[in-house]
């Protein structure tokens, strides 16, 4: 049943069945799912609101059924006067719940977490998928946080935050605005985070220096980085003329 629906939901939803790749060397390319266990995380949260929302509907609705019990016989509603209204609201619970469940499962399925040499892309969501790149070169700060459930289910969530950029992030006193990607629900955390700093090394390596360098060569005007080179050799020169006066 889990199928149909599905398959219905991408068509209906316009869902890609694969994520558009980051830029960078296919070659390089690593895939990253959310780990089972995050699953399982998703579905104890689906249980407890399920609980609350039966915890707070249901004795509004069962009470007035116990109550016409409770009147003598002549005195009583017919039937299907008031058992209609608990056992519409009942199936609508079941069913919209039901249906929270399907797409908690989709949203599972259908997220994707890739990392090239240059670049990583984040893809999460169902109705409203939401697709995040960010290039190394932009990247400030990679942590990674873990509740109390998830220390017991062995997964955690790796956080990948840049500074400035598109979507503006609601600050608070204090906090500085950052925007970032996060790797949902992954049990190889430490493994991932390892990666993206190799990457962020070779990046540094490759030829512009710092990541600082990176950074404003990448915010810098289009041909910015062909002056590069000769203001360097400009640089080593004025360092040896200085050199050169101070003996």
């Amino acid at each position: 049943m889990y199928r149909p629906f599905s398959r219905a939901c991408e068509r209906l939803l316009r869902i890609p069945a694969e994520p558009e790749l980051p830029p960078g060397d296919e070659r390089t390319i690593r895939l990253f799912r959310a780990a089972p266990n995050y699953y399982f995380y998703l579905l104890v949260i689906w249980i407890l609101r399920t609980l609350v929302l039966l915890v707070i509907i249901l004795p509004s609705e069962i009470l007035p059924f116990l109550e016409e019990f409770t009147k003598p016989f002549e005195r009583r509603l017919p039937p299907f006067l008031f058992l209609r209204p608990p056992l519409f609201i009942g199936a609508l619970i079941i069913a919209q719940r039901l249906f929270a469940l399907a797409l908690l499962r989709l949203d599972f399925e259908k997220r994707w977490y890739l990392v090239t040499d240059r670049s990583l892309r984040v893809r999460e969501g169902v109705l409203n998928i939401r697709e995040m790149t960010i290039t190394f070169a932009n990247i400030q700060n990679i942590s990674i946080s873990q509740g109390p459930i998830q220390r017991l289910l062995g997964i955690a969530d790796l956080r990948v935050d840049t500074a400035g950029g598109g979507a503006q992030k609601s600050k608070k006193e204090g906090q500085e605005n950052l925007h970032g990607a996060k790797f949902r629900g992954v049990n190889n955390g430490e493994e991932i985070r390892e990666l993206i700093n190799t990457r962020l090394r070779e990046l540094k390596d490759s030829g512009l220096g710092d990541l600082e360098e990176i950074t404003l060569a990448s915010a810098a005007p289009k041909g910015t980085p062909a002056l590069v080179g000769p203001l360097r050799d400009i640089l080593a020169e004025v360092t040896a003329l200085r050199q050169t006066l101070a003996r």
